[in-house]
């Protein structure tokens, strides 16, 4: 799978994000996913709720490794201005 094909997937499936997913080697990738819905969640809800967007993909080993950080809007404005 390439990390475009697990940015759309994402964006897709959850509403009301930005996704920047990086990985050369086809099965290993890097996730920063961007949401106004991760406001209220905790760091597992967060992550869950990507890992709901990205289907069985994992289960299957279509993606075999995935590093996810996730952010809210005010949550990622703050990192990328440091």
């Amino acid at each position: 799978m390439r990390a475009d094909a697990i940015k759309h997937l994402i964006e897709t499936n959850l509403q009301e994000c930005t996704a920047i997913v990086e990985g050369d080697d086809g099965v290993h990738f890097t996730a920063t996913v961007i949401s106004s819905n991760f406001r209220e969640k905790n760091r597992i809800q967060k992550q869950q709720m990507v890992y709901t967007a990205l289907g069985n993909r994992i289960q299957d080993g279509t993606i075999h490794a995935i590093s996810i950080k996730t952010f809210t809007p005010e949550e990622w404005q703050k990192t990328s201005t440091k």
